[in-house]
């Protein structure tokens, strides 16, 4: 089978954000991704679910992109204990909905990237089972174990005779490996 790093797949993910009300008096709100939905269809702040105060919204629908070159990275985000998604969010000034969805991937790799920015905010979410078969299929058709490969040393002859030369642009009196005198160390 001929791998091409360069392909990817797509599905369109549904990113689903809890509002709840705030625990302190500086937060009148508290704003959470809780879950995302495989194969949404677009959305814009559409309520899903209202319950004592608490407000669950389909925000918006991105892709999930996977790409072959991010084989092993997504392999890694499988193998966790509970795997997960990472949302990637924007602030903007609209206080009724104050995030913009960047992007939603399954790679640890890249979410670190953009939580290490300071400009996103970056929240992980479970992977659905449907969503983890999926990863793992496109990851082990695309993954390529890295051979090692040990450095080797220069073929340099150290068999010669030690001429005591350092540097060859510095005049020397004697052989640079010399001890320091009292009168040559400037004491």
């Amino acid at each position: 089978m001929i791998r091409n790093p360069d392909q990817y797949q797509t599905m369109p993910m549904g990113v689903v954000i809890r509002r709840a009300p705030g625990v302190t008096r500086w937060a009148k709100f508290a704003w959470r991704v809780v879950d995302v939905i495989p194969g949404a269809g677009p959305a814009d702040w559409r309520v899903l679910r209202e319950e004592d105060g608490v407000t669950e919204y389909h925000a918006q629908t991105v892709a999930l992109e996977l790409h072959g070159a991010e084989s092993e990275a997504y392999l890694t985000a499988i193998s966790d204990r509970d795997p997960a998604l990472y949302v990637v969010m924007r602030h903007r000034s609209d206080p009724e909905h104050p995030f913009d969805i960047k992007l939603v991937t399954a790679s640890p790799y890249e979410g670190q990237d953009y939580a290490d920015n300071g400009d996103d905010v970056v929240e992980k979410v479970r992977m659905p089972e449907g969503v983890v078969a999926w990863v793992r299929d496109f990851a082990q058709a695309f993954y390529q174990e890295e051979v090692f490969v040990k450095r080797r040393r220069d073929k340099k002859h150290v068999d010669g005779a030690e001429d005591g030369i350092g540097d060859a642009r510095i005049m020397q009196m004697t052989d640079v490996y010399r001890a320091p005198t009292r009168k040559g160390a400037g004491v």
